[in-house]
């Protein structure tokens, strides 16, 4: 485990950028990927995920909450780690669903990760970083196939996008003039 992995609680400042299904992000990205499979518990701000390693399988499971800030660009964000078990007993709880292939490339020695949505969402791609502090995240220069950002904007947050639907999510990125043409989801 990383010390990221073992941190409890935290601030996180982060920015968040539209990805265009046609532009050439693919050719940058890291040898290896992260499935995450996110399970956000209903009445309240608690996410179930379970990360999946693609290289060597390696499962990590934990239980975040992010808490309400005054500002898009940053939250207290608590974190515990889970057995399976415990994960089993949560995940029976009701909730809203997410699947992700998340994607690393580093560009200007910064870590850009690039989420690749699933299900209701496919089509979707989004770009995020991170940074030590505000200062420092305002500064960065994001890659060219970050089109839009999307930080403020709280349609792109994990918790909304759960429970989002496929027609909803057409209607927004066609508000940024993204390509309209997206998959179907498989059996949609």
């Amino acid at each position: 485990m990383d010390a990221e992995e073992t941190k409890y609680t935290r601030v996180e400042y982060e920015r968040r950028f539209l990805v265009s299904p046609q532009e050439d992000w693919r050719s940058a990205i890291e040898p290896y990927s992260k499935t995450f499979e996110d399970n956000y518990l209903r009445r309240g701000r608690l996410r179930l995920r379970i990360l999946t390693d693609s290289d060597t399988g390696r499962r990590l499971i934990k239980l975040t909450k992010k808490f309400e800030s005054d500002s898009p660009y940053f939250q207290t964000i608590s974190r515990i780690l889970l057995s399976p078990g415990e994960y089993e007993l949560l995940d029976a709880l009701e909730g809203d669903r997410l699947r992700k292939i998340r994607h690393y490339h580093i560009d200007r020695g910064r870590v850009f990760s690039i989420d690749v949505f699933e299900g209701e969402l496919e089509g979707l791609i989004l770009c995020e970083t991170e940074a030590e502090g505000l200062e420092e995240l305002m500064s960065i220069q994001p890659p060219p196939y970050a089109r839009h950002e999307v930080t403020a904007d709280p349609f792109f947050t994990g918790g909304n996008l759960c429970r989002t639907s496929r027609a909803d999510l057409l209607g927004k990125l066609a508000a940024f003039a993204m390509p309209t043409r997206v998959p179907e989801p498989p059996g949609g």
